[in-house]
């Protein structure tokens, strides 16, 4: 049975895709032309009813949602490199820190690259302005809570939670107040950045921006 990842290269796909680097997964890439609408086409939608990316056909059977398709991954993982066993005491942290990301962080970011979605396109300078101080907010919890357990979310031990917020800091990288003016979130990124798997994921998904940054710099 093949692997499959539907994506578009920095949406919410590539955190999937780098995990799969991680992991040692093998797979087949597919693109979607989310810029031509591809991901509303029929096709598309009879395997993930939402229209978004990424998609992933696993055991023959086509899955959504990033952070889902996060954990499933890792749990497969007969090593367990990147979620905590169930029977691990880190296994609760572990939760809630995926779904904090999911629920509270990464929504946000819907808000304000698509503000007219929540209030109309005549009000949405007025969504930006609303949620940008909610993204800050996000970033300063996120950042007190690496000063005090990193350098990962789970203290010493690098986990899918890691990927996760990676990639978020990522889609910040051209906003006012990018994640990476944070000091414990820089230097999370930085280390994030250096992995080998990082560099090929940019390869194989033709991305430049917010590359392996030295640390004295805000990407």
């Amino acid at each position: 049975m093949t692997t499959t990842l539907y994506y578009a290269p920095g949406a919410a796909s590539m955190v999937v895709h780098w995990l799969m680097i991680e992991l040692g997964v093998p797979y087949e890439l597919r693109l979607v032309d989310t810029a031509a609408g591809a991901q509303k086409s029929p096709e598309y939608l009879a395997l993930n009813p939402n229209g978004v990316v990424p998609t992933l056909v696993l055991d023959d059977v086509p899955r959504f949602e990033a952070a889902a398709l996060l954990m499933t991954l890792a749990d497969r993982d007969p090593q367990h490199r990147f979620a905590p066993a169930h029977d691990d005491p880190q296994r609760a942290d572990y939760h809630q820190w995926m779904f904090h990301l999911a629920n509270a962080v990464q929504p946000l970011f819907r808000n304000w690259w698509y503000p007219h979605e929540a209030a109309g396109e005549a009000n949405a300078e007025l969504v930006r302005a609303s949620v940008a101080p909610k993204i800050a907010q996000a970033w300063d919890r996120l950042d007190a809570h690496i000063a005090k357990n990193g350098p990962y979310m789970l203290g010493d031990r690098l986990s899918a939670a890691d990927f996760y917020l990676a990639m978020l800091m990522r889609w910040s990288r051209n906003m006012p107040r990018p994640a990476t003016q944070w000091p414990h979130l820089l230097a999370f990124a930085d280390r994030m950045r250096a992995r080998p798997s990082f560099a090929r994921l940019y390869e194989l998904e033709g991305l430049a921006e917010w590359g392996n940054a030295p640390a004295t710099t805000t990407a």
